[in-house]
This record gives structure tokens, C-alpha cells and sequence, in this order.
């Protein structure tokens, strides 16, 4: 296959991965989450640079200890979500940082594990993509209701009896996993806009959540090979082209459900009037 050709398959499968994990993090609210683990896993990849190993896999074993670690600390009790997660990323960011100074003579460039590029993955990279795809749909088929459940009625889970660090854990570990292969294509940076835009997308088109993920799929797997098309016709860089793509889409979602409310309330209003003032 060509370079183009597995870029195009990566994006896909990243896309189809954006209609899961990206659903998840946009109900639970966890988009600051995202962020700071996608930064926080750079001083893993940093290690394996070093090491000589492959980063990917440096990546997501750091990320494996950020997850557990993120699982205990939100159990402390006064410490939210976010602050655990700003305290994540701050530690992590800053050694990756520290850790790349002290090793200027690296292999590798290590701006690319902050930037990406859909062209420059391997087809290692599309494999652990895939796995993570066919891996987060079998977990999510089986535990969906109950993440459902304790997502939009905590008290009522706690009541019936469910424990509630399973379902973190679970939800925690998807998006970790899926942070970590998008990193290859789009980096650390523009890796959330790329599983979280699309779901954004989808929540702002639709109030039903069962058609949130079919959405999001879509609007990821098209979002990113009409950026990696663009990147290609114009000679620009390929992730920044997909991140442009997928915020694009979401402002243009976002306004003509603006319109659409707008146009609604107006149609309420004279019907109202109309009521009022029978012919």
C-alpha cells in the first residue's frame, strides 16, 4: 500500500474509533481529561526514544500507569476530575519536557510525538489502531447500559447496588487507549480534536444519544480523509489540514442548530399569536 493509502486507512479507523471513545468523553465531560492524558503520555514515548524501543508502546504503557493513578487519585475525597487531571498533566508534560532536554542527541525528532503525521504511520500503527477499535467495540457491547447508567444517574447506580470505579475504569481506559494510537497520525495536540470533534459535532446535531456514535463515526472517518485530500491538493500539513476539517464542521454544526432554534422559537411565537387572535 501507499504511504496515502495507509494514512487514509489509519484516519478511517480513527474515525470509527472517534464514534466510541469520543461519545464517551463528550457525555462524561471528560475533554479536559483527554487533553491532559494526551500530553501526559509524553515522557513515555520520550523513554522509549531513548531506549531505542518503539514509542507507541511507550506511550501506552505510561498511559496505563496514568490511568491507575488517575482511578486512585479521583477516589480522594474534595479532589474533582479536573484537578486530578491538571495535576496529570502539568507532571507529565514537564518530565517528557525535562526528560528531552537531558537528551538532546535523540533519534528521533520528539516534536513528533506532540504533532504527528497521517503520512509518516506505519502499518504497526493501523494494527494497534484496528485492535483498539475491535477491543473498545466488544467492551462497550458488553458494559454500554451500565456506563449509560452511571453517567446520567450516579445516585441511582450507587443505589442498585453497582460500584462506580469499575465503570471509571473502564471509560478511563477507552479513552486512554484511543488517545494513544491517534498519536502517531495526529500527535498529542491535535489528537483530541480528532476523537472528541466529531462526537461534539454529533451532540450538537442531535439530542437522541443512541444516534450519537453512528454520527460521530461518520463525521470522523469524512472529516479526515477530506482533510488528508486537502493536505494533498494544496501541499499543506496533513494533521493541521484534519484538525481544520473537524473544527470546521463542528462551528458549521454548531451554527445551524443555532439557526435551526432560532427559527423554531419564531414558528412557536406566531402560532402563539395566532391562538391569541383567531380570524
Amino acid at each position: 500500500m501507499s504511504y496515502f493509502a495507509v494514512a487514509a486507512l489509519e484516519l478511517t479507523l480513527l474515525g470509527l474509533l472517534a464514534g466510541l471513545a469520543g461519545t464517551l468523553v463528550v457525555l462524561r465531560r471528560r475533554s479536559f481529561f483527554a487533553v491532559a492524558l494526551s500530553h501526559a503520555t509524553f515522557p513515555g514515548g520520550v523513554v522509549f526514544a531513548i531506549a531505542g524501543w518503539n514509542l507507541l508502546l511507550g506511550q501506552a504503557l505510561f498511559a496505563l500507569v496514568l490511568v491507575l493513578l488517575m482511578t486512585l487519585l479521583g477516589r480522594i475525597r474534595g479532589q474533582g476530575r479536573q484537578v486530578t487531571s491538571g495535576v496529570v498533566l502539568s507532571f507529565g508534560f514537564a518530565l517528557g519536557t525535562l526528560l528531552a532536554s537531558l537528551n538532546p542527541g535523540l533519534g528521533i525528532p520528539v516534536e513528533a510525538l506532540l504533532v504527528g503525521s497521517p503520512l509518516s504511520v506505519a502499518s504497526g500503527d493501523v494494527v494497534a489502531t484496528a485492535a483498539v477499535l475491535v477491543l473498545t467495540l466488544g467492551v462497550l457491547a458488553v458494559s454500554w447500559r451500565r456506563i449509560l447508567f452511571h453517567t446520567f444517574d450516579p445516585v441511582g447506580f450507587a443505589a442498585a447496588g453497582f460500584r462506580s470505579w469499575p465503570v471509571e475504569l473502564i471509560v478511563t481506559g477507552v479513552i486512554a487507549a484511543a488517545v494513544v494510537v491517534s498519536m502517531p497520525a495526529v500527535g498529542a495536540i491535535l489528537g483530541v480534536a480528532v476523537i472528541i470533534g466529531p462526537a461534539a459535532t454529533a451532540r450538537a446535531l442531535t439530542d437522541r444519544l443512541e444516534w450519537i456514535p453512528p454520527i460521530a463515526a461518520g463525521i470522523g472517518v469524512g472529516g479526515g480523509l477530506l482533510g488528508l485530500w486537502f493536505s494533498r491538493e494544496l501541499g499543506i500539513a496533513a494533521g493541521g489540514a484534519v484538525g481544520l476539517v473537524l473544527a470546521g464542521i463542528f462551528l458549521l454544526a454548531v451554527a445551524v442548530r443555532a439557526v435551526i432554534r432560532k427559527a423554531s422559537r419564531r414558528t412557536a411565537e406566531f402560532a402563539t399569536v395566532g391562538d391569541r387572535n383567531p380570524a
